[in-house]
């Protein structure tokens, strides 16, 4: 009997845990990697602050609760396993004041009921003595919220699937994507692929790519830039591990915050402003295809009438630094704009329904021989190696 052929499109973190859980959870099976960058973890993966949520935020029962959960165990047993760097340096979700505390109080709710591990309700003299020049009225403390590096781990999963004898074709985009009673047939440049399933792990192009194969035009991904700040060296002690404020719940983004790195460094950030480009990490990298795009998409329009001023804000910050700054200094008020310049940004992949509503939740989709992932945002690195259980297991032929 001939080897059975599974490919996947996308060399992130996601793309690439599901090559991996492919190699051994269905044994005997091929597999290739379709990856259009000349490296992996290009865009997402590769820009994201590299923290290892702990499942605070998520609607209990939600995949993203369960999967996130899920998911850090494994990882965290990965990371141990690879020697990969790790380090559990601990957040605090912080209230200012009364508005946010009853926020907060459904935010401890919600993370009770994820089984958070270690979490508990801490005091402004407690803060104090986890973050000494932090404030604030109250603070959720996640001691097991940790942080890594995702292209390190992105790197080893490609190294396994490698191993298991798959291929990772670099710097080849899938251009044509046609359903055959066989299976599927894929088009890259130069050459057409046959192919017993496939799978789309896409990221900022999974729409796109999921219309080739056939899929629903919505969600459609609306790419938001969220732009880090780096603290000066010596102020970088001014924050012991992840300061966090209490989320908006109306937008599945986690506000401006500061963040340790694996490196040493300590990052404020990142903001939410909509990108000019789906891979567009600055002002100036404007793209007419995806503008006219989102311009043409309905759902877009009715985000924009439901959510103007919280975008105008964020733009305001965006470009000022003063502005983006004032916000964060509320939680450690001794690093202020003299103590910051710009770096780096990342591109999230927000799906947006066509009535203008942000889909929150992550969204998987099986037809036949053909699965996509049209919703992967964070939490998604952490529950990585989950998601990728939950796709491989639900692959037809079990």
């Amino acid at each position: 009997m001939a080897e059975a052929t599974v490919g996947v499109v996308g060399g992130g973190i996601v793309g690439l845990a599901v090559a991996r859980a492919l190699t051994r959870r269905r044994p005997g099976i091929r597999v290739v990697v379709y990856e259009k960058e000349d490296r992996l973890a290009a865009h997402q993966t590769g820009h994201n602050s590299g923290v290892v949520h702990a499942g605070i935020y998520y609607a209990p029962g939600s995949a993203k609760a369960r999967l996130c959960t899920r998911g850090r165990g494994l990882l965290e047993d990965y990371l141990a396993e690879h020697d990969l760097p790790y380090r559990r340096c601990g957040k605090l979700v912080v209230a200012l004041d009364n508005e946010e505390l009853g926020r907060f109080d459904e935010l401890a709710r919600r993370a009770g009921e994820n089984g958070v591990p270690g979490l508990r309700r801490i005091d402004a003299a407690e803060i104090r003595e986890i973050e000494p020049y932090a404030v604030g009225r109250a603070a959720l403390h996640s001691p097991r919220t940790g942080i890594t590096d995702y292209v390190a781990v992105a790197e080893a999963l490609a190294a396994e699937v490698r191993a298991a004898g798959g291929a990772v074709h670099l710097a080849t985009p899938v251009r044509a994507i046609r359903a055959r009673a066989s299976g599927v047939e894929v088009a890259v440049p130069g050459a057409r692929h046959g192919l017993d399933g496939l799978i789309v792990c896409a990221g900022l192009q999974s729409d796109r790519v999921a219309r080739l194969a056939g899929g629903a035009p919505d969600p459609h991904i609306v790419p938001f830039r969220g732009e880090y700040l780096t603290v000066a060296t010596e102020k970088q002690e001014r924050v012991r591990g992840m300061i966090y404020p209490v989320p908006d719940p109306r937008y599945p983004f986690l506000g401006v915050h500061f963040t340790r790195r694996v490196s040493g460094e300590l990052e404020v950030g990142p903001n939410a402003v909509l990108a000019l480009a789906r891979e567009g990490y600055g002002w100036t990298t404007a793209s007419l295809r995806d503008l006219g795009e989102l311009a043409a998409y309905r759902g877009m329009w009715g985000l924009a009438k439901a959510h103007w001023r919280t975008g105008f804000e964020e733009m305001r910050g965006s470009l000022s630094l003063a502005a983006y700054m004032r916000a964060a200094s509320r939680y450690v008020p001794t690093i202020t704009r003299a103590d910051v310049c710009r770096g780096g940004a990342g591109v999230r992949a927000q799906a947006v329904g066509a009535d203008g509503t942000l889909v929150d939740d992550f969204v998987v989709e099986q037809e036949d021989a053909i699965t996509l992932v049209r919703n992967a945002p964070s939490p998604a690195a952490t529950s990585s190696l989950a998601i990728a259980e939950y796709v491989v297991d639900g692959l037809p032929g079990r």
